[in-house]
């Protein structure tokens, strides 16, 4: 009798396995085929998808927490790299995909070795030193009404190799970039975000190697001529072409000739600036596409104009070739004179490549050039990803090379015989239909960073960005020039006029109604699901772009319908805002300073100034704390925090807390404070940061370590887990 192997397929099994395999290579020939097709149709728009792709990498490094989840996805690009090889080999899909995902493998690790390389010492706790440094740049804040001096330590090893301080601006002696001085100064470590989804100076600061920053308490200059090197050298040049600038135009349209030639805003009158960010006209501030523009353009055609005088050197030499070098050795010293700036040299690469194109021959302006711009300023800064520089310079220029490559809107545009009168009409309804598209590509962004968005900037730069192309620019540039010869006064009193009309656009677009939308922080899901659709309708040409808004109306919805927290908690426990009936807002600290009531304010959506929650419906308060009580789906959630450190008796403290839901405090309270779900006191904060809470049936804390994760520069890495809770911050107290 013959044994019988149990472990062997029968007949049927095996030749149910051989249909089942042959129907999935059916499958995935179909599949294979139909990406193919889509591909070859696609074929010139696939390196479009190099610089998505190390985005990819990069912001997967700022998004995930530590460096499990880095080498997690860095494994995973690269198995999707051989797994595309392998599945896919011969195929333009295929080698697509590998690339894509060997980008985003190169994205990831650039960051996370830039983040490592940059790595310098930093303050970790607050104290008062008194040393000397050598000045590295002067700016004066005359929104603040300070000066902020970045500064190198001299024989001090116990502080980091840049600090950051502010000084008064009365109490400010005349100092410039290389001089040394001698200060106390009383020093913190980078601020991380005071609330979830706030501005992180610390991760701006790591990345500057700037280890702290403060304010000086006495200040003496011991040499105002020492050595600054080149880098001081050209922050000496520009402190002095501001100062020139603003002894010839006063006020905010000073400081704004200023920043258009230097780069430096902060001496820009806070009311003005916030005109200009209302109005959508802050772009103009920053020196950045616009502004090279100008300057290459403006060059290039004065070089061609005047060698063209020359028969001789019209006809041996290209001239356009010449003009165009001439534009690029104008646009390298106008990012020099500006101090460097990363949107700057961004924009100082893209208009070298433009240049090199025209030198070629080839069109002006393409998606592939704007492709490798990006793709040159993310391999060489990737942190420039997640700011909101990088993201709004090429959103807004993607959005208007897409359009004007459009066949109908670059029919509609096309140069042809007609009347002044119709082609200034046509010219105009270009321009118009420009900026609804830009408009359109940035409001996401701004709302995602910024939480707010002009929404008349549309109509307000049909003026003002001609103004300033044609108007502002050139007659500053020649006032400056004329200055040499004593003689630039009209030139300034052109450039004071034109400014002063751009000041009443901003504010007069900045005060109407409605003129600005408002929306609390955005899911960071929500955000990645517009621009995922945005790319996908910018980057491809077939019909099947048009699946792109399938993404970006989901996350549109998703963002509009961002709920606002229900309590803010600051870092330090000092400052506490609520949000009460009928929406308003109230803050616990009447003295809270500007900045800190601002970030509340955005945080909340609110354009308007935060009043104490002493006004605020269901709030007791006295001088020491407040005890605010908040309806939420039927039931009172009473939220107890305390004004000031004044003692409290231990007996009716643990009573108070006993009785509320919330106990918020900048000092540790004792263990008998036990509040009935949630204590917020030192003890917490170092290990979470700023919180948002959100009150409901199932209420929700966020917090600042959610968003900072094991990053180098967050300050939260390396504290030790917080202790099992009693009650879950998804679980609710008893009623």
């Amino acid at each position: 009798m013959t044994a019988v192997d149990w472990s062997a397929p029968s007949i049927g099994e095996g030749t149910r396995q051989t249909g089942l395999r042959a129907r999935l290579r059916e499958r995935f020939a179909t599949l294979s085929n139909w990406l193919e097709s889509k591909a070859d149709a696609e074929r010139d728009q696939l390196p479009l998808w190099l610089p998505v792709g190390l985005s990819l990498g990069i912001a997967a490094f700022f998004i995930l927490p530590d460096r499990h989840a880095w080498i997690a996805f860095l494994l995973a690009a690269a198995s999707l790299f051989f797994a595309c090889l392998a599945a896919g080999f011969g195929t333009r899909w295929g080698r697509a995909l590998a690339i894509f995902a060997a980008t985003a493998l190169v994205g990831g690790a650039d960051a996370w070795w830039e983040a490592d390389r940059v790595a310098a010492p930093r303050i970790e706790a607050e104290k008062v030193v008194r040393f000397q440094a050598e000045v590295e740049s002067v700016a004066r804040v005359a929104a603040a009404g300070k000066v902020r001096l970045v500064i190198h330590p001299l024989n001090a090893p116990g502080l980091p190799p840049h600090l950051r301080l502010n000084i008064e601006d009365d109490k400010a002696p005349a100092v410039k970039p290389g001089a040394v001085i001698e200060t106390r100064a009383w020093l913190m470590p980078p601020a991380n975000a005071s609330v979830p989804d706030a501005y992180d100076f610390s991760r701006t600061a790591w990345f500057m190697q700037i280890g702290g920053s403060g304010r000086t308490l006495d200040l003496k200059v011991v040499s105002n001529d020492g050595p600054a090197g080149w880098r001081g050298w050209m922050s000496g040049v520009r402190q002095r072409l501001g100062d020139h600038i603003r002894k010839q135009l006063a006020g905010g349209e000073g400081e704004i000739a200023v920043a258009l030639v230097n780069g430096d805003q902060d001496g820009i009158p806070k009311t003005d600036a916030d005109a200009m960010r209302r109005s959508g006209l802050a772009h103009l501030l920053s020196v950045s596409g616009l502004h090279l523009t100008a300057v290459v353009g403006a060059v290039m055609l004065l070089t061609l104009r005047l060698l063209a005088l020359s028969p001789k050197l019209a006809l041996r030499f290209r001239l356009t070739l010449i003009a165009a070098g001439a534009g690029a050795l104008a646009g390298i010293a106008y990012t020099v004179l500006t101090g460097n700036q990363v949107p700057t040299i961004r924009s100082c690469i893209a208009s070298l490549l433009i240049l090199g194109g025209i030198a070629l021959g080839r069109e002006a302006l393409t998606l592939r050039l704007v492709a490798t711009g990006a793709l040159a300023i993310l391999l060489l800064w990737p942190d420039s990803l997640v700011g909101a520089s990088f993201q709004l310079s090429f959103a807004a220029i993607t959005a208007i090379v897409v359009l004007h490559d459009h066949p109908k809107i670059r029919a509609f545009l096309a140069r042809r015989e007609e009347g002044f009168p119709l082609r200034l009409a046509r010219n105009l309804v270009g321009l118009l239909l420009t900026g609804l598209v830009v408009e359109a590509a940035l409001t996401p962004i701004g709302l995602y960073h910024f939480h707010r968005a002009g929404l008349y900037g549309t109509f307000a730069n049909i003026v003002a960005i001609p103004l300033t192309t044609f108007v502002i620019m050139p007659a500053e540039a020649l006032a400056l020039l004329f200055d040499l010869a004593g003689l630039g006064a009209p030139f300034w009193w052109v450039t004071g006029k034109a400014l002063h009309f751009l000041l009443v656009i901003a504010h007069g677009t900045g005060e109407a109604p409605g003129a600005v939308a408002l929306l609390p922080a955005m899911a960071d899901t929500a955000f990645a699901l517009m621009i995922v659709g945005a790319l996908w309708l910018a980057l491809w040409r077939t019909k099947w772009r048009r699946w792109g808004l399938v993404p970006f109306a989901i996350g549109a919805i998703w963002a509009l319908f961002s709920p606002r927290p229900d309590l803010l908690v600051t870092g330090d426990g000092r400052h506490v805002a609520f949000l009460g009936p009928d929406g308003k807002v109230g803050i616990l600290r009447t003295r809270a300073k500007d900045y800190v009531r601002g970030t509340l304010a955005e945080s909340f959506a609110i354009d308007d100034e935060l009043p104490d929650v002493d006004d605020l419906k269901g709030a007791a308060c006295t001088d020491d704390s407040c005890l605010v009580t908040l309806w939420r789906d039927g039931r009172p959630w009473r939220i107890l925090a305390t004004r000031t450190k004044t003692p409290f008796d231990m007996g009716p403290l643990a009573q108070a807390c006993a009785a509320a839901d919330i106990v918020v405090s900048e000092r540790y309270l004792p263990r008998d404070c036990v509040p009935r779900w949630l204590k917020v006191d030192p003890r917490l904060l170092e290990r979470t940061g700023g919180l948002s809470i959100r009150l409901s049936a199932t209420p929700a804390v966020k917090t600042v370590v959610q968003g900072v994760g094991s990053h180098p520069w967050s300050f939260y890495t390396g504290h030790r887990p917080s202790r099992p809770r009693k009650r879950p911050w998804s679980q609710a107290p008893p009623r």
